[in-house]
């Protein structure tokens, strides 16, 4: 049976939360580590099924894993690559699983790889991955859904991304470690996941200067130049925003532990502005707080450092409820807005005009039966929820599960009033998980 998150709103959060390793980093960790032969080890790794995904992936390459869940680490040990092939069954489950292209063309010269899946929040093509192996010297053919790319030898160059592509300049970065020369990708992402990319493959032994900035130089390096390494993933900057959203949506007071504050800058000045109290307590942890109704603010959604789209929906959860009228404009993906028609059920004044949204902030949200389209979605809904007055039912927590580890049991410990459930749970088991409250 399908499982659901059941939560009655009112409850103020309250105490501590621990934030986890960032998916959108970890993922692609893990593909890097099949450059280096030998055993490397990844810690700060979240339970995640996006993770079980990704070690489908490369398990199905002939690495050999072990995901240590109670340690919170993977082992990949890439000694042998047997396939150059990754699977449609687990690619076109996870997007972020397409990296895998980059890193098997860097190191066995030939992959492939299926066209990637994923959420459905708007088209995200991989031309520019294509475009960028290309000019790196590889063979393309795209036939039965698959990317087949092949390189006797993979030279350096200069590539230009019409768009600061997270994936892209992850991939390229990848196929170039061990190209001849040096390679220039300029318009890079600038994430934070980037810089701990370029991080780790240069603890790995490569050679790349500039993460972070909008232009990427890797200088190749020979294969006996990679070694195996031990390496810890960022904290996930998104899942910080998520709790961040919900303590202030609900009047709460708690800290944040775990976090980079720095890798949300942007998102914090724009809770600062609504009314939110946000104070440093530690150089990884920070404490939010909010007493009275927040305010309406404005933003448009952008690439690092601009106001990141994954938490575009738990802003727009604030804005619902808050004084004034605001306004978020999308400008990164054409389908963000699919929490809106959910949002609308639970009494949200919302008007949506292609990639704009009007948020006329009502005084309360009330409690509905609502589906996750996506994760960022889905998590937005759970914040309503907390928010809303009445019961909440949240549906498809599949989607949830890619992004956040232990979601409700963090909640609870917050004191929000919430419980996972399917339709044969029996009632002693809900007791269980809630106490004296049902």
């Amino acid at each position: 049976m399908a499982d659901k998150y059941r939560i009655q709103g009112g409850n103020q959060l309250k105490g501590e939360v621990f934030i986890g390793g960032a998916k959108n980093s970890v993922l692609k960790l893990m593909a890097s580590a099949i450059l280096a032969k030998g055993t490397t080890k990844i810690y700060n790794v979240p339970e995640l099924t996006d993770v079980s995904i990704m070690l489908d992936v490369i398990n199905g390459l002939g690495v050999k894993t072990f995901h240590d869940k109670e340690e919170k680490s993977v082992t990949i040990d890439a000694t042998d690559i047997t396939s150059i092939t990754a699977q449609y069954e687990f690619v076109s489950k996870m997007r972020a699983s397409f990296i895998i292209l980059g890193a098997l063309v860097s190191r066995c010269k030939e992959a492939i790889v299926a066209l990637p899946g994923g959420c459905a929040i708007g088209e995200r093509r991989v031309d520019f991955h294509i475009k960028g192996l290309e000019a790196l010297g590889a063979k393309i053919k795209i036939e039965n859904g698959y990317v087949h790319a092949k390189a006797s030898k993979l030279v350096g160059t200069d590539i230009y991304l019409d768009i600061p592509s997270v994936g892209a300049t992850e991939n390229l970065m990848l196929a170039s470690v061990l190209a001849d020369g040096s390679t220039r990708i300029q318009n890079a992402a600038q994430e934070p996941e980037i810089i701990d990319l370029a991080n780790f493959l240069n603890t790995m032994g490569a050679d790349v200067v500039g993460a972070g900035t909008s232009e990427i130089v890797i200088n190749g390096v020979k294969q006996e130049d990679l070694h195996a390494i031990e390496y810890t993933t960022i904290p996930d900057r998104i899942e910080a925003g998520t709790f961040m959203s919900a303590v202030a949506g609900t009047k709460g007071k708690a800290i944040i532990r775990n976090i980079y504050p720095a890798h949300l800058t942007f998102f914090t000045d724009k809770l600062i502005k609504m009314g939110a109290n946000i104070k440093l307590i530690e150089p990884t942890a920070i404490e939010v707080s909010c007493k009275n109704r927040l305010n309406s603010v404005n933003f448009v959604t952008q690439p690092y450092p601009g106001f990141p789209t994954d938490l575009q929906s738990m802003a727009m959860v604030l804005l619902s409820t808050a004084n004034g009228v605001g306004i978020i404009t999308e400008s990164l993906y054409e389908n963000r807005f699919m929490q809106v028609q959910h949002l609308l059920r639970m009494g949200a004044d919302i008007h949506q005009d292609r990639n704009h949204a009007i948020i006329k902030g009502i005084k309360r949200l009330t409690g509905a039966t609502v589906a996750a389209s996506d994760l960022r979605a889905g998590a937005s809904l759970v914040v309503a929820g907390l928010m809303a007055n009445g019961t909440t039912i949240v549906e498809n927590l599949h989607h949830i599960d890619r992004g956040y580890e232990k979601f409700d049991e963090k909640i609870r410990a917050l004191g929000g009033n919430i419980i996972r459930y399917s339709d044969d749970t029996t009632n002693e088991e809900l007791r269980v998980q809630d106490g004296s409250r049902i």
